[in-house]
């Protein structure tokens, strides 16, 4: 019973979260409420389209989630209930300002992608090097959302391996990617949100019924780790989309560019993340309640995570709800992915045209940059599965740390009071550098207390670096 009172508890501190801290996030930025947004100033058909504001949640929503709030979040109860803390916490008051806040800068710049707002925060060097990170980063995510759900489509469904459904999903991101937003993705969303509706509410409905006591250990300050992986930093990479993701700043422009009513900013972008950080929620109770359970121990349980993820989600959703039940709760789970990975083709079609300045009104200059990336995206699948998804995992908080940088700078810039992005932006700029000092299986492999030391400096440096170069109006940089 206190399990269950924990879980609805964290869920409540989501949505007092989204009700108090987004507005006051809002009057910090000062949004203009009556701004002309970019679809009604300048629709074009293909990217700037006018959509209903449900359309454009569900759209938002079903972009971020893909399958770090699942898989980040079973793999990140291995630490123990502290991923609940930073699921909760790390949502509120770090990954949703995030969202809201990128994409108020976004909607004020006429729907500008991430770089450009990168770069008249920090500079033209950051400008350009948030050109090549996102676009890297934006394969990656087009790699890992295609085999991750081709995978779990084949376990389903076994008549077809899963290279055969790898060209079928990716046949279906390359449409998405060309064709006018509201042709496919407008049109599709709402049946994929029905199956990722099915797949969360189904988990919630049946985890006190599945005869094993939910959240059966509250120790929230001890590592439980089954191999003792330290909680700092790994944790805070772990578990990224939920708390706190990069990618979703390269998601908003999107979405701002058919958003008619600049009222309706937070419903869509801090809403959608307190949304997704629900399901992470929901995800990590899962594997804190089932842990011992799915895999008969937790050593094993972290074996199949890291090795295998899909298998993880599908032993999961079938111990809850059947054979019958697990089959269209995968299915929820193949949606986050795809609904992620379709995306993320169409905005680094969107980056690179903005790179080499190609307007995208006509279906052949679409196809001339679509064409190149896809051919980028079977190169790189290529590649071991387990090492693309690390370095995505930290390369995606390294974004989160530089856009929180940019709407720090953003912020002080119009004298606002930039705390609230200028300390998760600390904290965030400590944790990866740390990471890559640190991390075991894919970084330097320093120790623990050294590495920690060289994220301390370099968010110092950082912060040093901020206060001299980002001034308020008016007054000059040193």
């Amino acid at each position: 019973m206190l399990g269950i009172l924990v879980f609805i508890l964290c869920l409540v501190l989501l949505v007092l979260g989204y009700v108090f801290y987004g507005r006051f996030a809002q009057r910090v930025y000062g949004l203009d409420e009556n701004m002309v947004m970019p679809c009604v100033k300048s629709p074009d058909g293909v990217d700037y389209v006018a959509l209903p504001t449900w359309k454009i949640f569900l759209i938002q929503l079903l972009n971020i989630a893909g399958l770090g709030p699942v898989v980040g979040a079973i793999s990140g109860c291995l630490f123990g209930p502290v991923a609940l803390l930073w699921i909760v916490l790390g949502c509120v008051l770090a990954g949703a300002l995030h969202d809201f806040l990128a994409a108020l800068m976004s909607a004020d710049r006429g729907g500008s992608n991430l770089p450009e707002l990168v770069g008249e925060n920090l500079g033209e060097a950051a400008r350009h090097a948030m050109r090549f990170v996102c676009i890297f980063l934006l394969l990656m995510v087009g790699v890992v959302f295609t085999l991750l759900p081709a995978g779990m489509l084949s376990g389903i469904w076994g008549g077809l391996t899963t290279m055969q459904w790898s060209i079928i999903i990716l046949s279906y991101y390359f449409l998405a990617t060309i064709l006018p937003i509201g042709a496919i993705i407008g049109r599709i969303y709402p049946i994929f949100g029905a199956v990722f509706l099915f797949m969360a509410v189904g988990l919630v409905m049946t985890l006190p019924f599945c005869g094993h006591p939910v959240l059966p250990q509250l120790d929230f300050f001890t590592n439980m780790h089954p191999v003792g992986t330290s909680i700092w930093p790994m944790l805070f990479v772990t578990i990224a989309c939920g708390a706190i993701s990069g990618f979703h700043a390269t998601q908003s422009p999107m979405m701002v560019r058919c958003l008619p009513d600049a009222r309706n900013l937070r419903r869509v972008f801090y809403g959608a993340m307190v949304v997704e950080g629900m399901v992470a929620l929901v995800w990590a109770v899962v594997g804190l309640t089932l842990r011992d359970v799915l895999m008969n121990d937790t050593q094993s349980l972290s074996q199949l995570t890291v090795a295998n993820p899909s298998a993880a989600v599908r032993a999961a959703c079938n111990f809850l709800l059947g054979d019958a039940g697990g089959s269209v709760a995968v299915l929820g789970v193949v949606v986050l992915a795809i609904t992620s990975g379709d995306t993320a083709m169409r905005s680094c079609r969107l980056m690179l045209a903005d790179v080499i300045h190609v307007k995208q009104v006509r279906i052949v200059s679409r196809l001339a940059l679509a064409v190149p990336l896809f051919v980028l995206v079977i190169i790189i699948s290529q590649l071991d599965f387990s090492v693309i998804w690390r370095y995505f995992g930290w390369g995606n908080q390294t974004l989160a740390c530089i856009t929180l940088w940019s709407i720090a700078a953003c912020l002080r810039r119009a004298g606002r009071w930039y705390i609230i992005a200028f300390i998760p932006a600390v904290f965030m700029s400590c944790m990866c550098a740390t990471f890559l000092f640190y991390a075991p299986e894919c970084g330097i492999k320093l120790s623990l207390t050294c590495a920690t030391g060289i994220g301390l400096a370099v968010a110092a440096v950082c912060s040093l670096a901020f206060f001299r170069l980002v001034k308020v109006r008016g007054q000059k940089a040193e």
